[in-house]
């Protein structure tokens, strides 16, 4: 897969110029997911990503971190030969965490992990063998993202989805209220220049702001 990405543009057009972006923060998958940057402003981007499958998995715990862990295991699981065909995969970026908007300090929530399906397996991907494990087809779809260095834990993850989302309403954008994703690009066994994400998807068209000139 490539991995694309471009300059800021103005708020009514979408010309966009592509350049790599391998070497910025997805340097430790050789498949990483495509998009289009639309936009940049100093508190977000606006990308456009089109449609991907996904393997993906549940689990019920009360901060991310501890539901990413389970469900990590079972999706790593998967892409080393848990299939239906034995096939092991190569490990793919980024890491995408759903994460509900209304959580309760005293309940618990329901987390989903999903990787990015390699290209070879997009179109015909082999069976799980553990019935928890599915796959999810997302649609084409446009993306607001703040980015982050360091963990990304359930505090820093919150913090950062709250900071992005004072400026969606700032700049009165429309975006999905009930959920958000937490995003990974990095391997626990990286220490340095760490890249993580938020994710809002966009309803309707995205607001895109002009580049400073």
């Amino acid at each position: 897969m490539a991995f694309f990405a471009g300059l800021s543009f103005s708020k009514h057009t979408r010309v966009r110029k592509m350049e790599s972006c391998w070497s910025r923060f997805c340097t430790e998958s050789k498949e990483c997911l495509e998009y289009e940057l639309v936009c940049k402003t100093d508190e977000y981007e606006v990308r456009h990503l089109t449609p991907t499958r996904w393997v993906s998995t549940d689990a019920e715990a009360y901060f991310m971190g501890v539901g990413a862990a389970l469900a990590f295991r079972r999706l790593f699981q998967y892409i080393n030969g848990a299939n239906d065909e034995g096939v092991k995969m190569e490990m793919t970026a980024p890491v995408l965490v759903k994460v509900p908007e209304e959580t309760k300090l005293w309940e618990p929530a329901v987390y989903t992990l999903n990787f990015p399906l390699p290209a070879a397996y997009q179109d015909k991907p082999p069976a799980p063998t553990n019935d928890k494990v599915y796959f999810t087809a997302m649609p084409d779809m446009d993306v607001y993202v703040r980015s982050y260095g360091g963990w990304m834990l359930s505090v820093t993850s919150r913090l950062h989805s709250h900071l992005l989302t004072k400026e969606l309403e700032r700049v009165r954008a429309s975006y999905n209220h009930t959920y958000h994703y937490g995003v990974g690009y990095d391997s626990p066994l990286k220490l340095l220049n760490r890249h993580n994400e938020v994710w809002y998807v966009a309803e309707g068209e995205p607001v895109e702001v002009s580049s400073p000139a």
